[in-house]
């Protein structure tokens, strides 16, 4: 998948794309990160990309002209998106980071900055995403974020596809607790069901532990996930539907 990341300040990415997972992934070419600064498609002798808004106000607006000319600059593969990390676009979840992984073949990224970018810029965009309901002086960690996300997703990056089913929101909870050695940590224990080598009762007390994590933590989600499981059960699916675990009756699997 190709990534072209449109920002004011390229070198936040330098520390990102060199270490971790991304790193490997880049390097494996399962990804590929392009950074564009539109500064450089400005046409005065200073590189302005900003300007004052028209009406007053605080702050500056990105202009429309470098913002658009980056873009038109980039080569088009068949599925591509062009979006906008603003506040006032959708949420990350795991199904939008799933949707992007899946769908499209380029992703091209435009970091806003100052107060936003113009508002003729949306006539270039085709959706507008937030890292959540707060602010940030740019558009820059909103990116990094989505470009984890979705990078992660890709076949190839996670050693362990497995890994990537039984994380949180995966099917609709959160995560349920896990331990590593010692099993006795300052007198903190393991919980013995994990002890006993038993993974049916493993199982269900891991599933047991995610609804109750989930209500404790996100009861939103919680409401969520317990309302498409009843509307599974409504349109006739028995267990087995999203969100319902079949447990083994024995250890012999």
């Amino acid at each position: 998948m190709r990534f072209d990341i449109v920002t004011l300040f390229p070198d936040c990415f330098t520390s990102v794309l060199s270490s971790g997972l991304l790193a490997k992934a880049l390097a494996k070419q399962i990804a590929q990160v392009n950074l564009v600064n539109p500064r450089d498609f400005t046409t005065d002798k200073h590189h302005k990309a900003d300007d004052e808004p028209y009406g007053g106000g605080v702050g500056m607006l990105m202009k429309p002209e470098p913002i658009f000319t980056a873009v038109e600059s980039l080569p088009t593969l068949p599925r591509r998106e062009i979006i906008l990390m603003s506040p006032q676009g959708e949420t990350i979840n795991q199904p939008l980071l799933k949707e992007l992984a899946t769908n499209y073949d380029q992703l091209v990224v435009i970091c806003g900055h100052y107060e936003g970018v113009d508002e003729r810029v949306l006539h270039l965009v085709t959706r507008e995403v937030s890292l959540g309901d707060f602010i940030l002086t740019g558009g820059e960690i909103p990116s990094m974020a989505l470009l984890n996300g979705v990078v992660r997703l890709l076949p190839g990056t996670v050693g362990k596809v497995e890994s990537l089913k039984s994380e949180s929101f995966e099917e609709g909870l959160l995560d349920y607790p896990q331990y590593t050695r010692p099993a006795n940590f300052r007198g903190w224990k393991v919980p013995d069901v994990l002890l006993s080598g038993n993974h049916a009762e493993i199982a269900r007390w891991r599933y047991e532990q995610q609804i109750q994590r989930t209500g404790d933590r996100r009861p939103d989600l919680l409401e969520k996930w317990q309302q498409e499981k009843q509307g599974g059960r409504g349109r006739g699916q028995g267990a087995g539907s999203r969100g319902e675990k079949n447990f083994p009756m024995s250890n012999d699997q």
